[in-house]
């Protein structure tokens, strides 16, 4: 008598903090490998937390509902977060404390050689990404989700309903097959991938299972595309040999990122002499300097060709240096308040050895702890938090586009600090000239590249 077949489930996860920490939610959907049905949906609000413990939590939520529908069943993952899939994989270390808890139950869910993982891209993940996102406006108004009233699902089945006629391949041929399966389970359109590419280790191809289910989330597959794919498990299978994910290999291509140049200010008379000067001082305009620097910024960016917008902090030495640039490239400044300068409080105006003269006690506070703020002004912690709204933002608004940032040091340092994944203390070893320019892609799996110049020589 033949042993009944194993079923396979895909899990999608995401979660989200608007903040980042901030008001958190986590959304999951369990899929059927073999038929594209949406099994089970889960979501939640979870109050303030970061992006990565909403993350975590939403992988645990799928995990839990994949097992509550089958407990021998094996569960291909599939999340957007890079960070999540590395570490559950087994290939980055969990360093957070936040995190190792949080890992530690998605792990005893499922047994491990029962659970693959794999990254996916952002556009990619929309149903669960929709799921976390009811669940924070529901978390907004006071409410916990209600799978009554979401709509991810039946957008996502909207979006099949049009989907296009898989490709074909050999029969045999392992690559085509999960092609012709990725296809079946989401009508991705023919040669997305090609059948007779090679693919790359980490490739969505050959990362396991669930790489079979291409771009789009949950919900029903269009009848003739399933009834033309009947063998789309065995497909699903015969992706996993194809390779599997190698330590140190990148992504598939995540397409043009998001790119943030980030521009210091010119000088002000305030800037050689290596005084505080920050959103609660005096505002000062450039100097004679400054504007030569931002003049041959201008030129620099002008000469280059790819600026598309143009961002600048609200006070006036960021504005005069941004009105400069999008003068010469013809295009307007748009204004974001969270890339102002921090408050240095009762430091504003002074030298650091005028201030460690005055407020001695302070000022070695201020140092030790990016949750201290100078008196009256305000803690990294609290720049960080701003800082890091504006940027999602301004990834999201800028998708695939060069934008100049016209900023100020500890905005500009607390971005590279998060693109390094650094410490708060890593703000003190680094050191912006004025009108320096560094540049941060930010990718669709939420990575970050970033490119240090930090000297105004090229611009000459």
């Amino acid at each position: 008598m033949p042993e009944p077949s194993v079923r396979e489930f895909i899990v999608e996860a995401d979660g989200g903090s608007r903040g980042n920490p901030g008001p958190a939610g986590y959304g999951s959907v369990v899929i059927d490998a073999a038929t594209g049905e949406t099994l089970a949906e889960a979501a939640e609000y979870i109050g303030v937390a970061t992006n990565n413990v909403a993350e975590y939590k939403g992988l645990v939520a799928g995990l839990k509902a994949a097992h509550a529908l089958d407990p021998d069943a094996t569960v291909h993952v599939r999340m957007d977060s890079k960070l999540v899939v590395e570490q559950m994989s087994g290939r980055w270390k969990i360093k957070h404390p936040d995190m190792k808890p949080l890992a530690a139950e998605a792990a005893r869910v499922f047994p491990a050689s029962r659970v693959t993982y794999e990254w996916i891209p952002r556009e990619r993940n929309k149903h669960a990404d929709r799921l976390a996102n009811e669940a924070m406006d529901a978390g907004r108004r006071g409410e916990q989700w209600s799978a009554a009233a979401s709509t991810a699902d039946l957008d996502t089945r909207a979006a099949r309903a049009t989907a296009a006629p898989p490709p074909s391949g050999p029969p045999g041929d392992a690559a085509a097959g999960a092609a012709r399966a990725r296809a079946a389970l989401t009508g991705a359109a023919p040669g997305a991938f090609g059948t007779g590419e090679p693919v790359a280790a980490g490739a969505a191809v050959a990362a396991g299972a669930g790489a079979a289910v291409g771009g789009r989330r949950g919900g029903s597959v269009a009848q003739d595309t399933v009834a033309a794919h009947t063998d789309s498990r065995a497909d699903s299978r015969a992706a996993r040999n194809v390779s599997a994910p190698q330590v140190g290999w990148g992504a598939p291509d995540l397409g043009a990122p998001a790119t943030l140049v980030l521009l210091r200010h010119g000088e002000t008379r305030l800037t050689p002499e290596k005084r505080f000067s920050g959103s609660g001082g005096s505002d000062p305009s450039l100097s004679d300097v400054g504007r030569e620097q931002a003049e041959r910024a201008a030129a620099a960016f002008a000469a280059r060709g790819t600026i598309q917008a143009v961002v600048s902090s609200p006070l006036l030495r960021c504005q005069e240096t941004a009105r400069t640039v999008a003068a010469r490239l013809g295009l307007d400044v748009r204004l974001e308040e969270d890339l102002r300068e921090a408050d240095f409080g009762a430091f504003e105006g002074l030298t650091f050895a005028e201030a460690r003269a005055r407020y001695p006690e302070q000022l070695d506070a201020w140092l030790a702890s990016p949750e201290t703020a100078p008196p009256g002004g305000e803690s990294f912690t609290e720049v960080a938090r701003r800082v890091a709204a504006a940027r999602d933002r301004l990834t999201e608004a800028y998708a695939r586009r060069t934008v100049l940032l016209v900023t100020h040091v500890t905005p500009i340092k607390t971005l590279v600090r998060l693109a390094l994944g650094a410490p708060p203390e890593s703000m003190f070893r680094m050191e912006l000239s004025a009108a320096s320019v560094s540049a941060v892609a930010y990718y669709a799996d939420g990575n970050a590249s970033l490119r240090l110049l930090n000297d105004t020589s090229h611009l000459r």
